[in-house]
């Protein structure tokens, strides 16, 4: 029995999501926007009954018991954490900071029977899924260097919002960046330890951003991650980003290792041995899922329907709707992936305002906010 779906945001993600939410056989109840007028006509499009611009109204709709979070960063922590304590399952987008995404664990903890996912599609898409097996199976032999490469337009919003507030969580790293750092954590079984990085802000205004307002996002960013074990017996990743590109869209990961390659370009699968001679297809794409939307590079959706299946499959193998099995969705970030993830994040930030190599320190506990005034009452009182 699938459980009813409650759905935050109205987005180009939302947009996709719902439909094919729909088409798995899970009924949307509910529709959060940040406004009656967005909800009402997304609602009306998607054939959702239930529309609000309270959260309250669909984390206690009575319907609903899984909660699909697609809204800002700086508001994701929030919704989570209130989901989950309510007793929502919850598949959410990145959080804004790592003090934020701390909180989220420290909720996914307290309420270890709840499902509570974050979304980042790129680990369900086919290629990535035989990429990862080709790689455990020693295809590519001893793991050494993974380089990616992510090209498109501007990730910004028609007009000014989060997308082009760095602190709010725009921009490339933290929008993209952030999916890329996960997915090679996904693929190599490694976590990065140190970090490098260079964040550019080339469009700082354009028709539709201008006048006092300027955008503090990055549209452009190279990062470098040491990955695994320390001197040779790690992994070196490059990453570079730029969405100064319109009309094009290039999105290519490899894995070069001691006995071969493994590329992914798009949604197809590409290998190669160092004995071979050429290259060869490994894994095309015969997902079926549709066209690229404007509002979703092809990747991203068929990793989301991917996605979806297997939250179908994880529920509906029990009769209470809120149950679910590990096993579907076994492969699926967890928030204390989504914790390491914006701790690099912030790293890379700090190394491209130093120009130094930063070492990734994962949070154990929540920092003191009132910590910079005991030091200076402690001051005073010597």
């Amino acid at each position: 029995m699938l459980p009813g779906v409650g759905v935050f945001g109205t987005g180009s993600t939302a947009r996709v999501l719902v439909p094919l939410l729909q088409a798995e056989g899970f009924e949307v109840h509910a529709l959060w926007g940040r406004s009656e007028e967005e909800a009402c006509g997304l609602a009306k499009e998607l054939s959702i009954p239930f529309h609000t611009s309270r959260s309250d109204d669909v984390l206690l709709h009575q319907d609903v018991d899984l909660v699909c979070i697609y809204i800002p960063p700086s508001m994701t922590r929030q919704i989570a954490v209130k989901a989950l304590g309510i007793g929502k399952n919850v598949v959410c987008e990145k959080a804004a900071t790592a003090i934020d995404s701390f909180k989220m664990v420290t909720a996914a903890r307290y309420y270890p029977q709840l499902l509570s996912m974050m979304g980042n599609t790129l680990r369900f898409l086919p290629a990535f899924v035989a990429m990862r097996q080709l790689l455990v199976e020693g295809y590519v032999g001893d793991i050494q260097v993974c380089d990616v490469r992510v090209y498109g337009p501007s990730l910004l919003d028609q007009s000014y919002g989060w997308t082009s507030e760095e602190l709010m969580g725009g921009g490339g790293l933290h929008i993209v960046g952030s999916t890329i750092i996960d997915l090679l954590s996904y693929l190599t079984g490694h976590r990065a330890h140190r970090v490098h990085g260079l964040l550019r802000t080339f469009v700082e205004q354009n028709n539709l951003i201008r006048g006092i307002r300027r955008v503090t996002s990055d549209d452009f960013c190279f990062f470098q991650m040491l990955m695994g074990g320390t001197g040779s017996s790690g992994v070196c990743c490059t990453v570079t980003l730029n969405f100064n590109m319109p009309g094009s869209f290039v999105h290519e990961v490899m894995v070069v290792g001691s006995a071969g390659r493994l590329v992914v370009r798009g949604t197809e699968l590409y290998g190669q041995r160092n004995e071979s001679k050429c290259e060869e297809l490994l894994l095309a794409d015969i997902s079926g899922v549709g066209p690229e939307v404007k509002e979703m590079p092809l990747p991203h959706l068929q990793g989301l329907s991917s996605m979806v299946k297997a939250l179908r499959q994880s529920f509906q193998a029990h009769e209470e709707r809120r149950l679910w099995s590990q096993g579907p969705v076994a492969s699926a970030p967890t928030f204390e992936d989504g914790l390491y993830v914006q701790t690099v994040v912030e790293a890379v930030k700090r190394s491209s305002i130093s120009g130094e190599w930063v070492c990734v320190e994962i949070m154990s506990q929540e920092p003191d906010p009132n910590h910079n005034l005991c030091e200076a009452l402690q001051r005073n009182k010597n």
